[in-house]
């Protein structure tokens, strides 16, 4: 079995989190979520979305970015999606432990969370229309989650 982390920092929609979280406890992937939240983990749109695999789900909450950098449960290797990023993911090689970190919705990721990655471990989904900014975060994170898996298979 895959041991693959799913980041998310400051996710913001609860229906996101909620079907990434039904996601990871599909997957037994584990679920790092970095507060603050933009929502309750008791919100209705969040239930909705996942939270009846809430209590399958192996997930652990951090206060803010500095207390996950810091802490010994986390992923050693992680790496993060961007849009910002040149490398695409279909080029990296996606380890056992490794985690992947995901921006919130509104925001992506802050300019020292991406220094703190380093441009290596900097990846993106391609994107086939220069129109359109970025795909949904749940879908993102079920893209990414299942070219790990697969790669890891």
């Amino acid at each position: 079995m895959a041991n693959l982390h799913i980041i998310l920092h400051q996710p913001q929609i609860p229906q996101n989190t909620g079907n990434i979280g039904r996601l990871c406890a599909f997957t037994k992937l584990h679920l790092h979520l970095i507060h603050p939240l933009g929502f309750k983990i008791t919100d209705k749109q969040l239930k909705r979305s996942g939270m009846d695999y809430w209590e399958q789900l192996d997930i652990t909450h951090y206060d803010n970015w500095q207390s996950f950098a810091d802490s010994k449960k986390r992923p050693e290797r992680v790496w993060l999606l961007t849009t910002k990023a040149k490398k695409s993911y279909w080029d990296v090689q996606i380890n056992n432990g490794d985690g992947l970190l995901f921006g919130n919705e509104g925001h992506g990721l802050p300019e020292n969370i991406h220094r703190w990655a380093g441009d290596e471990f900097r990846i993106t989904i391609p994107s086939y229309n220069d129109k359109l900014r970025s795909l949904n975060l749940a879908t993102s994170v079920g893209i990414a989650a299942y070219e790990a898996l697969r790669q890891l298979r």
